[in-house]
């Protein structure tokens, strides 16, 4: 490693940091917003949560296509090209609400649904760019960008209910607008690597050989599995909130400590996969997924809410970035593009599936319901998790 890459690598894992900030922040404030708009605009009530299903839809078809594109082109451009689509988007969004058209609403969450896609290669890019055994502490590093979204999301969604004119969250779009435009300033000046001659020319194996490797199915279920729970349960709070007549400052605020939760734990994750390893982390990820299961079953006051979500938020860090970091151990150079593709493309498929069953489950089945349905696949998650490891290990041997 020369000494310029030592001096440039650390600026840009802190660059990424700060640009996934401002688009976690962007996605907070669009998940505080879209369920309620969605009930204000849908046709009926089976389609309010259809504008965050089509934003999990939007952010599936893309992955695939954004990866394999970074083969080619390399991240910098790939992630220029997300934003710009993530402006548009909260364009349309906006005049789609200015003139109370669902479909276009639809459209608008889309677009932003492939900027946000775009954007979860950013942890990937961080493990590219960080020194060897580093890849787990800069993983982290990137997602802990998210406690800044934490503290901004939640309260730009409070203060963007009203604009002057009286118009419900109408404001929040023009916020997300700026939030992508200024994080395609911050990427258009990090030094990010271009893809080397062996990671654009280099041997693929197909996926069948890939997935005999017992990691790499442990890494992608127990990261979908647990991200498809945790994008339900969200998606449904401030609907179940609303339910038992909170106001929506309360559904912010759980949201907003819901996203400490997620993002708080990522200054020592890392730290906690090199130390204990993967298995052990997303175990008890798959543990605290099941401990907010259980307390969303007890009751429906504020400190219910608060206490099930913050546990399901640092459930979600310990799953993902510790599938993250695992799966990072199971391709090639030429390979990433595919591996980390596919990865993404059945994460959010699962959880787009997730967000559109979110409020027809919670309007038809109810709160406690809703949450029994998830132990069984936090379960799966963990059972297939053991099994992948204690395959690998006979595979070593």
């Amino acid at each position: 490693m020369t000494t310029q890459q030592q001096r440039t690598m650390p600026r840009v894992v802190w660059g990424l940091s700060l640009g996934q900030a401002l688009l976690i922040t962007g996605n907070i404030l669009l998940v505080s917003v879209s369920a309620l708009i969605g009930k204000q605009l849908a046709p009926d009530a089976a389609w309010i949560t259809l504008p965050v299903a089509l934003q999990f839809l939007g952010l599936m078809g893309v992955t695939l296509p954004a990866a394999h594109l970074v083969r080619r082109v390399g991240r910098k451009k790939v992630f220029l090209i997300g934003n710009l689509t993530g402006v548009l988007g909260a364009a349309v969004a906006y005049w789609a609400l200015l003139h109370m058209q669902f479909t276009w609403f639809c459209a608008g969450t889309f677009l932003l649904g492939m900027a946000i896609g775009v954007g979860q290669q950013y942890r990937f890019a961080a493990v590219e760019n960080a020194g060897s055994g580093q890849q787990a502490n800069a993983v982290s590093l990137v997602m802990a960008g998210g406690v800044l979204a934490a503290i901004l999301g939640p309260n730009l969604a409070i203060w963007a209910k009203n604009d002057a004119a009286g118009q419900q969250y109408l404001t929040a779009f023009l916020i997300l607008l700026g939030l992508y435009a200024l994080t395609l300033v911050v990427v258009a000046l990090l030094p990010i690597k271009t893809p080397s001659v062996s990671e654009q020319t280099g041997d693929v194996r197909s996926y069948v050989e890939l997935f005999k490797q017992p990691l790499l199915s442990a890494a992608i279920v127990s990261g979908t599995i647990g991200y498809a729970v945790m994008v339900l349960i969200m998606t449904a709070t401030p609907l179940a909130m609303m339910t038992a007549n909170f106001e929506f400052s309360h559904s912010a605020h759980v949201i907003q400590w819901h996203v400490l939760g997620m993002f708080v734990p990522s200054f020592f994750t890392g730290k906690l996969i090199a130390r204990y390893g993967e298995r052990t982390i997303i175990l008890i990820g798959c543990m605290l997924l099941l401990a907010c299961q259980g307390v969303n079953q007890m009751g429906h006051s504020y400190m219910h809410f608060t206490t099930a979500l913050i546990a399901l938020g640092v459930g979600w860090n310990f799953t993902f970035i510790g599938a993250t970091t695992l799966l990072t151990r199971t391709y090639r150079p030429a390979e990433k593009a595919k591996v980390q593709g596919i990865n993404d493309f059945l994460i959010f498929s699962f959880s787009a599936l997730a967000s559109l069953c979110a409020g027809y489950w919670q309007n038809t089945l109810g709160w406690a319901v809703l949450n029994a349905l998830m132990m069984p696949a936090t379960l799966i998650a963990m059972v297939l998790l053991y099994r992948g490891f204690k395959l690998e290990s006979k595979q070593v041997a």
